[in-house]
């Protein structure tokens, strides 16, 4: 057979269960009508506020369209780092631990048809979301700069290879790390390495200085603003090939040879991880199977841990200490909090760098503003949290959710354990990241009782939340917890939380609209009034209360349903 017909045939298993979990039928009408739904608000949420951005920006003579450019080839850095990371994590699931490999390995299927379909798989599952993201912003772009259907095909071919490369470097380094170190390490080593990958990333977009922009004291004048403006960019990195290429498209001055880069980059890629997939996945395939050892030692801080569950009943005690077992002897899940403490550091240092003692530059109502931003950024951080830990708690069980079904225990009590496990420590950090911010900003008593008291809410909303899209949208055949967020139920929980975010915002932003309007340049400054903070708080504690307890109730109510 040719390896064009193995191909497809070794995707074919694939696409017909994607269609049959998406085939009407059994709430499934339901299910898709909620995602067009939220798709259909999403979408036109970042087209209308980046094309009303862009706008902006193209009034602006000689620094607009450098603005315009800078942003695109920044969203692609980031979407390249993103990228990077997904396509590790999911490229040892594809290769190494997928159910239907040890059938695939016993045919007589040619090596190069496996590679190519798993690295269509590894592509697929770990860049869905990007294409997502992208769709509406490459769409404003070409509307507001008359880009018209050429740009959207300049787009889909500067895509196409940008998806393909940092799948085929992840598949490649993923078949590296099985083949150098221990197998029963192999995961351990490939979340250590991820994780030094983010730090890295985190650490250049650090080592920008972006505050720099905001203080055009710091530069003698024009040329050295622009100068600042248009560096660092590396020639090295696809995510510039892209955004030169579209930006230059859009500006009247492409280039075909970063078009003609891309894909020569893709294609070389390619061959090198199939060269590697030839000669080293036979014995890395073998190693892989092999098992993983690791418990947790009972010291100190874990008997401490013990004493501290002995108020709670037996059973829930039980079932905390097990997922935190679980937790805990999974390196994939554990070795991560070591990149959530290094964004925390970086985010309190930029709320410290702030520009908030510039004089005249930066007023009093910018800085009240400032406040509400590090609201709505803790709350986002927190939902991102809650997404990677929480979301994934159900599906975690896995084939092990009919012995709890089974077990004389209530619904009620299986999802409370997994909902302390998770709003505990998510509420100890949202308070410990909103508390130092607003400490560094030197925000009034009352704003930041208001604000402590919204994040406790918030997080314990968004656990509620978490759980409830996890129980409505489980992925039990998943092999890798960090590929869950990334399915349409993680997607739906995101959106979702963002909403609840911006209804909390809202109604303080209203409820305070008199502060804040106090501010202003020839108006008389206030301080809040006690009855504005009391009816702010009131309002927010409202919608988190509603936004906490009608999810949880029905993820309640649906876990009842499964366990039966």
């Amino acid at each position: 057979m040719s390896v064009g017909f193995e191909y497809v045939q070794l995707l074919t298993p694939k696409v017909l269960s994607a269609r049959r979990r998406s085939a009407p039928g059994r709430g499934r009408w339901g299910r898709f009508a909620m995602i067009l739904g939220v798709g259909a608000a999403a979408w036109p949420v970042i087209y209308v506020t980046l094309a009303r951005l862009l706008r902006t920006l193209r009034g602006v003579e000689e620094v607009g369209p450098l603005l315009a450019s800078k942003l695109l080839a920044l969203a692609l850095l980031v979407f390249l780092g993103m990228l990077l990371l997904s396509n590790l994590i999911a490229a040892l699931s594809s290769f190494f631990l997928s159910r239907d490999l040890p059938w695939i390995r016993a045919a007589p299927v040619d090596w190069l048809s496996v590679y190519l379909a798993r690295l269509t798989e590894t592509l697929v599952s770990s860049s869905w979301m990007v294409v997502l993201m992208l769709v509406p912003m490459l769409a404003a772009y070409a509307n507001v700069y008359d880009g018209g259907w050429l740009f959207l095909a300049l787009s889909v071919g500067a895509l196409v290879p940008f998806l393909l490369i940092p799948a085929a470097l992840g598949s490649a380094a993923t078949l590296l790390l099985v083949r150098v170190f221990p197998a029963r390490r192999s995961k351990d080593i490939l979340g250590v390495v991820a994780i030094v990958a983010v730090v890295l990333m985190v650490f250049l977009l650090r080592v920008l200085r972006p505050e720099r922009l905001v203080n055009p004291e710091s530069y003698r004048n024009l040329v050295d603003f622009m100068a600042a403006l248009r560096g660092p960019s590396s020639p090295w990195l696809p995510s510039q090939w892209g955004a030169d290429a579209l930006a230059g498209f859009l500006h009247g001055s492409f280039d075909p040879f970063l078009l003609i880069l891309l894909w020569t980059t893709a294609a070389g890629t390619v061959t090198v991880g199939a060269m590697l997939h030839r000669s080293l996945y036979a014995s890395c395939f073998t190693r892989a199977q092999e098992g993983n050892e690791n418990r947790i030692r009972r010291n100190a801080g874990w008997i401490w841990f013990e004493r501290a569950l002995r108020t709670a009943p037996i059973q829930r005690q039980q079932l905390v200490l097990k997922d935190v077992r679980i937790f805990f002897r999974d390196s994939t899940q554990w070795s991560q909090l070591i990149i959530l403490g290094v964004l925390v550091v970086v985010y309190v240092y930029n709320i410290q760098v702030l520009p908030l003692n510039s004089g005249e530059m930066i007023t009093r109502y910018l800085v009240t503003l400032v406040v509400f931003l590090n609201l709505a950024l803790s709350g986002f951080v927190l939902a991102a949290i809650a997404a990677r830990f929480v979301f994934p708690a159900l599906s975690l069980e896995g084939q092990t959710l009919w012995l709890l079904g089974s077990a004389p225990l209530r619904p009620e009590t299986i999802l409370g354990a997994k909902y302390w496990v998770g709003a505990v420590p998510l509420t100890a950090l949202a308070v410990i990241l909103t508390g130092a911010t607003n400490l560094l900003l030197g925000v009034p008593a009352g704003l930041a009782v208001l604000s402590l008291a919204s994040i406790v809410g918030l997080s314990l909303a968004l656990t509620a939340q978490a759980l409830a899209w996890g129980v409505y949208y489980p992925e039990f055949e998943s092999e890798n917890a960090a590929q869950i967020p990334t399915s349409i139920g993680g997607l739906l929980f995101m959106l979702g939380a963002v909403v609840n975010l911006g209804a909390v915002l809202a109604v303080q932003i209203w409820t305070l609209r008199g502060y804040l309007m106090s501010g202003l340049p020839g108006r008389e400054p206030r301080d809040p009034l006690l009855w504005e903070i009391g009816l702010a708080l009131g309002g927010t504690l409202l919608l988190c209360l509603a936004a906490g307890i009608l999810p949880y109730r029905a993820a309640v109510r649906r876990l009842g349903r499964l366990g039966g």
